[in-house]
């Protein structure tokens, strides 16, 4: 798919992905499936191991499907996931699937291992006709006239290679980023996080999560170890050194990893471990997400704790957000036309303002975790466990599990104020542009069925309104379809986004509107 041209330069793509994490690979598939041509290129000869992620969030999952790869994802997690919490003497059960979350199809969430979400996705991307290409580190890019030059090195020779977009998925460390000169602000934590797979003798329910508070920390126990039976995540002060920020380091003496098995009051021995590493944090923001054709998505924008499991899922969500805009700005009238930067300025619009509460988010959360300040060990090691006999009465409420579901997901994410959410003349009812399409029982072409069933590929989705009128004959192209929900009253339409945001709304069908929309964000081809 790349042809070669004259002087060494290889003739180029839409778009140059560096970076084959979940970010990187989602980027890749997401501009693909909306007519782009990509390259991925990925500086390491073999896939990142082990997995540092283990949590997909239902808007993950719902943001991936139209891609074709949510039930792939599916197949391979614990959609059902049980959880023991270890407080002080006392153990309480949790059900994490199947929270009262009636406006997805994924009302859980789902233990799921990076390097499986890897591999569907880069599978996916082969069937494509792309393959990741491995050993190949892009060492330097430039814009000029227009497009992106960009230098790539791999077995020990550079060439130069051309794309009209770079987009840096290409982690904390990001070459992107500083050859782009964004700001990377923020600071680092005290405390590291460990890593380990092992073994252990005792009392311990299988195939189940096992989390446990302390003083010095939080340790958590998966039954998704790539190495041994357990993965090992538990929290420490820092040792002051040096490491790279994000990358595992150095294997954790066994003496150290016991030392923190003890004091988590799990009851349990450790055994045979296969592989352990020491993870030092830091929670940073870029200071522009986009500068010229250079974008920065997942890490490279954005880092934080590990807490409340929201690195790889804001990654694939800024993805998802950012693709499908690359793929139109593409287009040769998106590109002439006025709004093309606009769209592209979107990405940013949109997403840094989420990954800032994310930050935030995961501040609080780490804090509460891990944080060796005595409040914070204090409230670990002696007001939960006195507190540990209402857990069980709380975990019962299931509309509270689902707002803290809901909170962790990001379905309170929305874009109202985005160059590309538009209300039309007169203002529909329906959801408001910018907002995320709720899921919801609807009736379309005589059948009963759910709202994101319609919504399930690529592409814009409008939605008629019960007594519009139709756009039979109206000129919309081939990434928008149309479908008429009996069930919504009114004359009206809602334009869904490639990412699952409404982007238009009218109370009147009438297409000029609509199609100025379109226009705008380049969806007509």
């Amino acid at each position: 798919m790349v042809a070669r041209g004259r002087r060494g330069v290889t003739a180029g793509v839409d778009v140059l992905v560096a970076g084959a994490g979940p970010s990187g690979l989602t980027t890749a598939l997401q501009a693909h499936d909306h007519g782009a041509s990509v390259r991925v290129v990925e500086r390491r000869p073999e896939a990142s191991r082990p997995s540092r992620a283990m949590i997909v969030h239902p808007r993950t999952l719902e943001s991936l499907r139209p891609l074709g790869v949510a039930e792939s994802l599916l197949d391979r997690g614990d959609r059902a996931p049980r959880a023991q919490l270890h407080l002080g003497r006392r153990q309480v059960s949790a059900q994490l699937a199947e929270v009262a979350l009636s406006d997805t199809a994924y009302p859980h969430l789902t233990l799921l291992r990076q390097m499986d979400v890897e591999e569907v996705l880069a599978d996916a991307l082969v069937r494509r006709g792309v393959a990741v290409e491995r050993g190949v580190e892009l060492i330097d890019a430039a814009a000029a006239d227009g497009r992106t030059r960009a230098i790539l090195r791999a077995d020990g020779t550079a060439r130069e290679v051309t794309a009209r977009f770079i987009v840096g998925c290409d982690g904390q460390s990001s070459t992107v980023r500083e050859t782009a000169r964004i700001g990377w602000r923020g600071g680092t934590y005290r405390e590291e996080v460990v890593l380990a797979d092992a073994e252990f003798d005792g009392d311990l329910q299988p195939g189940v999560l096992h989390v446990t508070a302390a003083r010095q920390g939080l340790l958590f126990l998966f039954a998704l170890g790539e190495g041994a039976t357990w993965r090992l995540l538990a929290t420490r002060p820092g040792r002051g050194d040096d490491l790279p920020f994000g990358q595992p380091g150095p294997p954790v003496p066994t003496a150290q990893l016991r030392e923190l098995v003890d004091a988590s009051g799990l009851g349990v021995t450790l055994g045979h471990v296969t592989w352990s590493a020491r993870v030092r944090l830091q929670h940073r923001l870029a200071d522009s997400f986009r500068r010229g054709p250079f974008f920065l998505v997942g890490d490279a924008a954005h880092t934080h704790s590990p807490a409340a499991a929201q690195g790889m899922n804001t990654g694939i969500l800024d993805a998802v957000n950012l693709g499908w805009k690359l793929a139109f700005a593409t287009d040769d009238a998106a590109r002439a036309g006025p709004d093309r930067e606009g769209l592209l300025d979107s990405y940013e619009q949109e997403r840094r303002p989420v990954a800032r509460q994310v930050l935030a988010l995961t501040h609080l959360v780490f804090f509460a975790e891990a944080s060796t300040n005595p409040l914070a060990a204090f409230v670990r090691g002696t007001l939960v466990p006195h507190v540990a006999p209402a857990v069980p009465m709380l975990l019962r409420q299931r509309l509270l599990m689902a707002e803290v579901v809901r909170l962790l997901s990001q379905g309170w994410v929305r874009y109202r104020h985005s160059a590309v959410s538009v209300d039309g003349a007169p203002s529909g009812n329906g959801p408001r542009p910018g907002d995320r399409l709720r899921d919801e029982d609807v009736t379309c072409a005589g059948r009963r069925v759910r709202l994101h069933d319609l919504t399930a590929r690529p592409g814009v989705h409008v939605l008629l309104q019960r007594d519009g009128d139709g756009l039979d004959g109206v000129a919309l192209g081939s990434m928008v379809s149309v479908h008429r929900v009996a069930s919504w009253p009114g004359r009206g339409l809602v334009a869904v986004r490639p990412d699952g945001h409404v982007g238009f709304r009218c109370g009147e069908v009438g297409p000029d509107q609509l199609l100025a929309w379109l226009d705008r964000i380049g969806a007509r081809r």
